[in-house]
Order: structure tokens, then sequence, then C-alpha cells
């Protein structure tokens, strides 16, 4: 018969010393390979070489995560970039980027979710807010118009548009306002999605879809621009 003397002479010690070159601990390398009760030397090596490797993948997958959110954050610099210099026609390009990041992530839930759960560790990935805010049209500052102005003449049509002319200052400012605070929101999601390396599927689904949400509302707003201001009225 086989002997058992080394295990049993020196086990805990042969144990201790796994353990401490997995970096793992007994509560951690039990739930990953099971109980030994009395299992050879052999057999604790291989099981915690198992445990090395389920916490080399879960590392893997975190690193996945981490590359997604630097997309995300490089992004985040160049839509902000691209709002301020009103480059609408290369801002989808950079949506698509984040679904393409946040669908690599999403290619990991399932198996890091069970690693996490066999090894008895919390998924730390990302620190995800609790909600999305989200922004829409009657969250906007409102247009000045001669039509709602206690000012305007009502009984004159040359004072009428006269009044609409003095209001020209304060529209401007206000369409100037309602872009920059959409345009600020947009990047604002984006951010937070990155920062949280879109961990967690259902923040992340959110975000993205109000950055969508986002780039519509500020196209509307440059249209509503031209349309009360014509096409000079970003210089």
């Amino acid at each position: 018969m086989e002997s058992e003397a080394p295990y049993a002479v020196g086990g805990q010690r042969q144990v201790e010393e796994l353990l401490s070159a997995a970096s793992l601990t007994h509560a951690q390398l039990a739930r990953a390979v099971g109980r030994f009760n009395g299992d050879s030397g052999a057999m604790l090596n291989k099981s915690v070489r198992a445990a090395e490797r389920a916490f080399s993948e879960l590392d893997a997958y975190d690193e996945v995560i981490d590359t997604a959110s630097n997309t995300g954050q490089t992004v985040t610099a160049q839509l902000r970039d691209l709002l301020t210099a009103e480059a609408p026609a290369d801002i989808p390009a950079h949506l698509d980027a984040l679904d393409t990041a946040a669908g690599t992530v999403r290619a990991t839930d399932g198996p890091r979710a069970l690693l996490n759960r066999i090894l008895g560790v919390e998924d730390t990935a990302g620190g995800t807010p609790s909600t999305v805010r989200s922004l829409n049209w009657q969250d906007l500052p409102a247009l000045p118009s001669a039509y709602g102005d206690e000012e305007a003449p009502l009984d004159n049509l040359l004072a009428f548009a006269a009044r609409g002319e003095e209001l020209q200052p304060r529209l401007r400012e206000a369409h100037r306002a309602r872009i920059e605070q959409v345009a600020a929101h947009l990047v604002d999601v984006v951010r937070q999605a990155a920062e949280a390396g879109f961990a967690d599927e259902g923040f992340a689904r959110a975000s993205l879809h109000e950055a969508r949400q986002a780039y519509a509302l500020w196209l509307r707003c440059l249209e509503e621009r031209r349309r009360d201001l014509g096409d000079g009225a970003s210089a």
C-alpha cells in the first residue's frame, strides 16, 4: 500500500505553503475544489492548481472589463470634442464602439458569475451607480418667443416683429444653453458607463440607450436653433 506518511507528518505545513502560493484562503479553496478529507498530497497539488486556474480566469475577465472601461473613457473624450465642434456625423460610430465594448463584457457574464459563485468571492468589477438619469425635451430651458412675451404688441405687426428682433440675444443664449446641457448629459452618461466598465448588464444597457436618446435630443436642439436663428447661429 502506498504510504501516506509524507502527507500525514508534514501535511498541514504543505497545505499552508500551497495555499500561500496560490493566494487562496482555506474557505476559498474549499469552495473551489471541495473538502480533502485525507486526499493525497498529489491530489492537493492538483486541486490547488485548479483553483489557481479559476482565479486566473477571473483575472482575465476583469481585464476584459478594464479594457472596455478604457475604450469607454477614450470614447467619452472623443464625444466631448465632437459635441463641442458640433460634428454630428462622426458621433454614431463612437456610440457603436460603446455597444461593441459592452458586448465583449456581456460575453463574460455567465462564466464570471459561475466562477465567483464557486470560489465564494464577490464580483467587484466596476462601481455601478444605482440609476441612469434621463434627460427629456421638457427638462431643457424654455425658448423665448414674442408669441408668449407680455411686452409684445399684439395689434401692430411691425412692432410685434421688432419685439421678436429684440428677443434674439435671449433666444440665441437659450439655444446655446440647451445644446450645452444635452451635450454635457450625453458625455456624463457615457463617462459613468465607462467608469463602471459595463459590468452591470442592466446599467450598461440603460446607459447606452440613454446615450442614443441624448444624441437624438442634441440633434433636435441643433435643428431648432437653425430654424430660429439660421445656419450661422453657431458662430
